[in-house]
């Protein structure tokens, strides 16, 4: 049976007629909340603009662009300077709304967002606050209140999303700040909850069977509200001495799709080092080059984690980024696929390659492929002709280190041979493979060995750095979970007594009229 898709745009044309009307209680506490955070002269965004934004009656925008449903409603608000009818639930996977005409508005760059009573109608709310973002300006506000789940369950039962139907007001807090947290991550600061309830609001309380009868006799009480907001964080355009270079390559990813949070903070620092080895240029080149990871972990989340750890995997990653010859172009990543087996390789090439170095240890290989992946596709004939020489010279170079260091365990050899032909053959203009040749034949057993134990120190670093990395994960894991539960504990209190907040700067419940709203602990 063929799946019936909601049409969102098409059921709020059904209903225009059909408004809010929000309990004057509530839509005052929506006000008075605005009226902290929006200032005279500001651009303003409103998503899921109706007839009502609920601003400040004195508040004087310079621009108020409503983004809607249906048009005739949004003519109906006095507040909006424009408007336009953009359906909110077609999204780009990953990318944000599809809509030229939205896009084109996000790049006007807005003071603040604002987006009332929306939210729990979103079908794919990650991609809206991606979105969202891209609209701000370097530290312009996102602010977006929503009612209680028993507000208007008659009126629009249809058009909410099962996920908002289903969870508790609680967990509503919860979900809309993850929206933020996995929509551009670290590009949000300061993420903040209210609860901006009216003073003696309907208590919601799922564990009780008749919570519904009970609400008969709460008709004349207004509904919960509540508020999560956070600030877009400015991109750093040059490396800042307070946040250094990994705070820099962070900011880079921010929006950048497919990456798990996992895999940021496990590449982003193994980036930074490879910044910080490169000169001005081929850094610039570098930075430019950070929107191929995506392609890259398309590929690798086809691997075998338990062959091809995640750590495996970011290093990977961060020496393909990190080479200047690297743009993610269809041949590189057609290489690093054969390269992994996830492609059936190439007979002149990987076949070989893979065959004379199958003795190597996995996290060699790893290093092995990152050097020559970026080789592939440049379209130099040159560059063409050194990877042909490289892998018809992994043989010989192998017979020579064996002949010279009869003990040295085999995976030591291809290692050794393999990195030592790579780094003088495969980049055009340092050796020819006959050049290689004589130099290789000139060294001798102890050279080999010294270059062999000085290969192998900077491995043994890069395993103390990434040990090092996890425990200040773990640290940070555990700080979360720790923070999560308290401010669980603080949710709970307000449930009882909705004047006071948890303010975690003071470690006190306070009033939460006169103090901020909790910061969300992603």
């Amino acid at each position: 049976k063929e799946e019936v898709l909601f049409d969102s745009v098409k059921y709020w044309a059904d209903n225009s007629e059909v408004m809010t009307e929000l309990d004057e209680r509530v839509a005052e506490k929506i006000t008075n909340h605005y009226s902290f955070y929006l200032r005279d002269g500001m651009s303003v965004l409103e998503l899921g603009a109706a007839e009502n934004s609920y601003l400040p009656s004195t508040l004087k925008l310079n621009k108020h662009i409503g983004v809607g449903a249906v048009q005739s409603q949004m003519e109906a608000n006095p507040s909006l300077t424009s408007s336009a009818v953009v359906d909110l639930n077609k999204v780009i996977d990953d990318e944000g709304v599809d809509n030229a005409q939205f896009t084109e508005l996000c790049n006007e760059g807005f003071d603040a967002v604002i987006m009332a009573n929306t939210i729990d109608f979103l079908n794919h709310p990650r991609e809206v606050f991606r979105s969202s973002w891209r609209a701000l300006k370097p530290g312009g506000i996102m602010i977006v209140p929503f009612l209680a789940k028993d507000a208007y369950p008659e009126k629009f039962d249809e058009a909410f999303t099962k996920q908002w139907r289903d969870m508790t007001d609680d967990q509503h807090m919860w979900v809309a700040g993850s929206f933020f947290q996995f929509s551009a991550g670290e590009g949000w600061e300061g993420l903040q909850g209210f609860d901006i309830s009216p003073e003696n609001a309907r208590k919601e309380d799922p564990s009780n069977p008749l919570a519904k009868l009970q609400q008969n006799k709460d008709d004349d009480k207004p509904c919960g509200a509540f508020v999560v907001q956070a600030r877009k964080k400015s991109t750093p355009e040059e490396v800042d001495e307070a946040d250094g270079v990994e705070g820099f390559i962070k900011s880079r990813m921010w929006m950048l799709p497919t990456l798990e949070d996992r895999d940021k903070k496990l590449v982003a620092p193994r980036l930074a080092r490879a910044y910080e080895s490169l000169d001005e240029e081929d850094q610039d080149r570098m930075v430019q080059h950070l929107g191929s990871l995506p392609k890259i972990y398309a590929s690798l989340i086809k691997m075998d984690q338990f062959a091809f750890t995640f750590s495996m995997q970011a290093q990977l990653a961060a020496d393909l980024v990190g080479d200047p010859d690297f743009e993610g172009n269809d041949a590189q990543v057609n290489n690093m696929k054969m390269g992994l087996g996830l492609r059936k390789p190439s007979a002149n090439f990987w076949a070989p390659v893979g065959r004379l170095t199958a003795a190597m240890a996995p996290e060699d290989k790893v290093n092995l492929l990152a050097y020559i992946v970026p080789r592939f596709g440049s379209g130099d004939d040159v560059q063409e002709e050194a990877l042909e020489a490289f892998v018809s010279g992994l043989e010989p170079t192998f017979a020579v280190i064996r002949s010279k260091c009869p003990s040295m365990k085999e995976s030591d050899v291809q290692l050794l041979g393999s990195e030592l032909l790579a780094s003088e053959v495969l980049i055009p203009g340092r050796s020819t493979r006959e050049e290689f040749a004589i130099w290789l034949g000139a060294l001798s057993e102890v050279d080999l060995e010294f270059i062999l134990t000085k290969r192998k120190s900077f491995k043994e670093e890069a395993k103390q750095q990434l040990t090092s990395f996890q425990e200040e994960r773990e640290a940070e894991e555990k700080r979360v979970k720790e923070r999560r539960e308290k401010i669980q504990e603080q949710v709970m209190t307000a449930r009882e007594n909705r004047k006071v907040i948890f303010n975690p700067r003071t470690g006190k419940m306070e009033e939460a009229e006169k103090k901020g709203g909790f910061k969300l602990p992603f």
